[in-house]
């Protein structure tokens, strides 16, 4: 977590490493999606396609709706719940009333991003006894956490709990993933749940999400599936020159020309590409089978549609008139980090996770008390009201090798428990701020993690279960209010594409066939390469396996129905 906050988790620029950088904010939303049914087949040893409908329903938990804390915003149109009022850490709630851990150790594999703290750290301890379970942790880079997953996945020692973040699921992972975990459920499906009343909380999409190969294998880290992307600008700036949020793409390109002065280092923006992918109404870039839907009766990739060239073209012109930081121009925007820049108002636009509406206000705070942050609705390129394309609802599972015990597993979901927590209980601040007094002090109200608190209560134990999604800024809370409302105002215009809340494993010989899109979409809009490319790549795409996938997923579709929504 990141300190003092609970904030949401989303794909965004350069996806991969935008992922892992925002990885461990809880996140979750409450949704009814349709359950959908099985399309079978294999492929060097997966089941492809997916699993709904009476098949599913006899797999997921029974939904139960906590009711421990009452959050200050609720859920609305796809949105995380809020809280805005001062954290009560004297009437914090209790939702694990007694140990469910009976002392066994369970080791665990994740991702982590910095440096794992030592092993018996007071956090480790405080949270090992809260549960009843001794957690042994087996961090790794998250950085090239795809190369360590690989190996240990195919060597017979695999840990007690392995986390695999869905950018992960490629090649032969989905595989490796079916082959050696367990099935939860028995101790999950139905009411059977309900031991586990914080994993009984977790909405039902992302318990879909969590079947794999006809099973319920994962644990989940839902979100909201409200896109993450916002167009985060310079409030305090606009305010003083007098400029007018745009509406449209032609009302934002007459704003970056007015506002771009290159003599006196300002420009308009960085890189909008994700912006212009979502003013144009272009299908999820997140995973795969998002970006699939039915147009006129066809099914559709995203890069075979009109509005993804010009989404692409609309980027391309903002470079060509010179209203983009040089940075982005040099590809740069999305391996450095561009706060500084931002705080010294260089650019006064850019696109990211809205977790950095937070992160930004927390880092001036003090050194620029003018500074303003805050997030930009997303427009229609025209001027009318945005088509959004909703992303998955669950995106990083925990999974049990299925060589474990009967006793590891209830150790497992003991664990899973707790870290399901929801803000404003006991379990929820230890497991996201440590111990008070060692991992953070209490000011005013507000919690703020020790130097010993960003050391220990990082990416860890939020890696096993997430409770629904939830911002809560208690140094900030009306930043946490514009992130929640942004969302739910953007949730309105957010439809599901006909493959939302599917867990798809696609046939492994087309894992690779849309790698280099990405690439050729930032030559294309830096103008090192034309429109005509892309149409170029997208017919090459479809005589090399596009034509074939498409057929894949339409037996899919015509099996189980296109999501609603």
């Amino acid at each position: 977590m990141t300190p003092n906050a609970a904030s949401t988790s989303s794909a965004g620029p350069s996806r991969r490493s935008f992922l892992a950088s925002t990885a461990v904010a809880t996140a979750a939303v409450a949704g009814g999606m349709p359950l959908l049914a099985a399309c079978g087949g294999s492929d060097g040893g997966s089941r492809e396609g997916t699993t709904s409908g009476k098949d599913a329903r006899k797999l997921l938990p029974a939904y139960v709706a906590s009711d421990v804390v009452t959050p200050d915003i609720p859920s609305r149109n796809g949105s995380a719940v809020g809280f805005t009022a001062k954290l009560d850490l004297a009437g914090l709630k209790t939702s694990v009333p007694e140990k469910l851990g009976k002392g066994g150790e369970v080791t665990v594999m994740s991702p982590f991003w910095g440096s794992p703290p030592k092993d018996g750290n007071a956090y480790y301890k405080a949270m090992n006894d809260l549960i009843g379970v001794d957690v042994v942790w087996q961090n790794q880079d998250g950085n090239t956490y795809d190369q360590k997953l690989g190996a240990v996945l195919a060597s017979s020692d695999v840990p007690d709990v392995v986390v695999v973040p869905g950018w992960n699921m490629t090649g032969k992972i989905p595989s490796a993933v079916i082959g050696k975990f367990a099935d939860l459920g028995p101790y999950l499906s139905g009411d059977a749940v309900k031991d586990y009343p914080n994993l009984a909380a977790i909405p039902t999409d992302a318990w879909q999400r969590s079947i794999f190969g006809g099973e319920l294998r994962g644990l989940p880290m839902p979100s909201s599936y409200v896109t993450g992307i916002v167009p985060l600008y310079r409030q305090d700036i606009f305010e003083k020159e007098g400029y007018e949020v745009p509406r449209s793409c032609d009302e934002f390109m007459a704003l970056a020309k007015d506002a771009t002065n290159a003599r006196a280092k300002r420009w308009a923006c960085l890189d909008m590409k994700w912006t212009a992918f979502n003013a144009f109404g272009v299908l999820s870039g997140e995973e795969k089978s998002l970006g699939w839907n039915q147009v006129d009766g066809k099914l559709l990739y995203r890069i075979e549609t009109d509005e993804y060239l010009e989404a692409l073209e609309w980027t391309r012109k903002l470079f060509a008139a010179g209203v983009v930081h040089p940075d982005a121009e040099l590809g740069k925007s999305n391996a450095t980090d561009p706060g500084p820049k931002f705080a010294a108002g260089e650019f006064l636009i850019y696109n990211q996770d809205s977790s950095q509406w937070w992160s930004r206000t927390a880092e001036q705070a003090n050194q620029n008390p003018e500074f303003k942050i805050w997030g930009m609705d997303v427009f229609g390129h025209d001027g009318g009201d945005p088509t959004l394309w909703a992303k998955n609802p669950a995106g990083i599972f925990a999974f049990v090798n299925k060589k474990a015990s009967k006793a590891v597993i209830r150790d497992v979901l003991a664990v899973a428990n707790v870290t399901a927590a929801p803000y404003g209980t006991k379990e929820y601040m230890l497991t996201n701020y440590g111990v008070e007094g060692t991992h953070y002090a209490v000011k005013d109200g507000v919690p703020a993690k020790t130097d010993q608190g960003n050391i220990d209560v990082m990416n860890a134990y939020v890696m096993i279960a997430s409770p629904a999604a939830t911002i809560a800024h208690p140094d900030f809370p009306e930043v946490a209010k514009g992130q929640v409302e942004w969302q739910q105002r953007m949730g309105a215009f957010t439809r599901k594409s006909a493959f939302y809340g599917m867990q798809i494993t696609e046939p492994s010989r087309w894992t690779n066939l849309s790698n280099d899109f990405e690439q050729l979409e930032d030559d294309i809009i830096r103008g090192r390469k034309k429109i005509g490319d892309m149409q170029q790549a997208v017919s090459d795409w479809r005589s090399k396996g596009g034509d074939r996938l498409r057929d894949w997923y339409r037996k899919i579709l015509d099996e189980n129905g296109p999501a609603a929504g």
